[in-house]
């Protein structure tokens, strides 16, 4: 599991180990950073918004984070909408992220079984670049859970996977976050 730690310096979310780090003034809100060497923990890396990405290097871009979320319930356009919306929002402040950055797809009305039942489920997968930790993570699935039971799909049937990207295995804008 991974260990936090609080500060106005950052928040870390490693395996085994806690360390402060210093964010740059200019970040403007409290980062989370997950990695298992020190290429993951650099705060040069984060910009604040996409319109820094477009004048700094690829690799000082925040990264993805992106959720893609089956479901058998069909939820309407009015609902898909603003379920993707708030789900977006979500993700952005549960995993300290720019929503600038944040990327949703919902297929709803999706053939499934859940536990051998088609009873109202959903499943999904959360894909970052850092900031996938024990923490972030239940208050992601806290938060999608809470905007689904809206849609009447109890939290005991929703499984939401998280992976913590490499920054070389994620393109964007013709390139890899790596560069």
């Amino acid at each position: 599991g991974g260990m936090r730690k609080f500060s106005s310096m950052g928040v870390l979310c490693l395996a085994g180990a806690v360390t402060a780090i210093n964010i740059p003034a200019w970040a403007g809100r409290r980062a989370a950073f997950s990695g298992r060497t020190s290429q993951h923990l650099n705060p040069r890396r984060l910009v604040p918004s996409a319109s820094l990405a477009e004048a700094h290097p690829i690799h000082l871009a925040p990264g993805d984070p992106s959720l893609i979320l089956h479901t058998n319930v069909l939820l309407g356009d009015e609902g898909k909408a603003a379920l993707m919306r708030a789900s977006s929002s979500a993700i952005a402040t549960c995993l300290s992220k720019p929503e600038s950055f944040v990327a949703v797809c919902i297929h709803d009305g999706a053939a499934m079984l859940f536990g051998g039942t088609d009873a109202p489920a959903a499943v999904g997968c959360v894909y970052s670049l850092g900031s996938i930790c024990l923490e972030n993570n239940a208050a992601l699935t806290a938060a999608i859970s809470e905007l689904l039971a809206e849609f009447g799909v109890p939290s005991n049937r929703i499984y939401i996977n998280f992976f913590d990207v490499p920054r070389e295995n994620c393109g964007w804008s013709g390139r890899t976050f790596a560069g």
